[in-house]
């Protein structure tokens, strides 16, 4: 027996609100002087147990939980999922089995049609990209609300994903270029972004601008830098919004800049070019911004003096 507090209920013999909960009887009993107050409780916990996986895949009675990553939220069943499957039924039975597939094909409205290459086109794009479920998740759910209001009519299927896509990815702190995007997808940068306004706007998609701190720890891994710069990397660019000096400038410029500061602070230099060739921004446009950067957070003399001590030891 439990004893718990429960302040939605109250006894109307006595006024307490602790229970005693038997599950055995299924009964939630006063604690205090005893009344009944509910009896034949439903008992929604398990009642089979499972020591592995293969126990656990035989006793379980649900499939998959919904998802909108597929078009038919993985709840339609399918008939034939290739030619292969037509020889495993009986011979007289194949011309019925071919002419029920071809079917429920046609029968597919269009907008499954739509949903189905879309979702696909997407599943290869988060693959390239390396985006978690989540992100694509967002992604599915808002596609299906653009087709719903009739967003994707005159526009590419390609250029829609590519739009919901970016937005998603900067809404879960998760950010990518338009350059990455446009690159995995196919679309030209202009593209995306004019579509991607116009989605915004008709989804009423607010999303603040993405924060330098948000591309440290990827920019970070493709460059092979320890934790310990990236923590660095993070503390320089909190000073310096502080300091205003990064509004106004591209997020991935001043992360670069700072990554590169941290580097140098930290031991582990990389040079400007290598830095600009993972991050996708020019050498100058690093070099702006390290510049700002030391000199209004006043660590050039420092960063000289690491230099030096790194030219000396090579």
């Amino acid at each position: 027996m439990v004893k718990e507090k429960d302040k939605k209920l109250c006894c109307p013999e006595c006024g307490s609100t602790y229970f005693h909960e038997d599950r055995s009887r299924g009964e939630r009993i006063c604690a205090k002087c005893g009344l009944i107050l509910e009896e034949s409780i439903i008992d929604v916990s398990q009642e089979w147990r499972a020591f592995d996986d293969e126990q656990r895949s035989r006793r379980a009675r649900t499939g998959a939980p919904l998802t909108y990553t597929k078009h038919d939220k993985g709840l339609t069943t399918e008939i034939g999922k290739g030619s292969g499957e037509l020889f495993k039924v009986a011979p007289s039975k194949r011309a019925q089995y071919y002419r029920l597939g071809k079917w429920q094909k046609r029968l597919v409205e269009s907008k499954d049609r739509n949903l189905s290459f879309a979702l696909s086109e997407l599943q290869r794009l988060v693959s390239y990209l390396g985006l978690p479920k989540s992100v694509h998740e967002g992604v599915a759910k808002k596609y299906e609300q653009a087709v719903d209001y009739g967003l994707v009519r005159g526009r590419s299927m390609e250029s829609v994903i590519a739009a919901l896509l970016y937005a998603v990815c900067r809404e879960l702190g998760t950010p990518r270029t338009l350059e990455e995007i446009s690159e995995a997808s196919g679309v030209e940068r202009r593209e995306i972004g004019r579509t991607y306004r116009y989605i915004a706007r008709q989804l009423k998609i607010r999303i603040l601008p993405a924060s330098p701190e948000d591309f440290i720890p990827r920019f970070a891994s493709m460059l092979g830098l320890s934790d310990e710069v990236q923590a660095k990397a993070i503390s320089i660019l909190r000073k310096a919004r502080k300091n205003d000096v990064t509004s106004g400038k591209g997020p991935t410029g001043v992360a670069a800049a700072a990554l590169y500061i941290a580097a140098v602070l930290s031991g582990e230099r990389k040079t400007q070019r290598e830095i600009a060739d993972a991050v996708g921004v020019t050498e100058v446009t690093i070099r702006n911004r390290f510049k700002e950067l030391v000199e209004k957070l006043g660590i050039a003399d420092e960063i000289e003096k690491r230099v030096r001590e790194e030219e000396g030891k090579s």
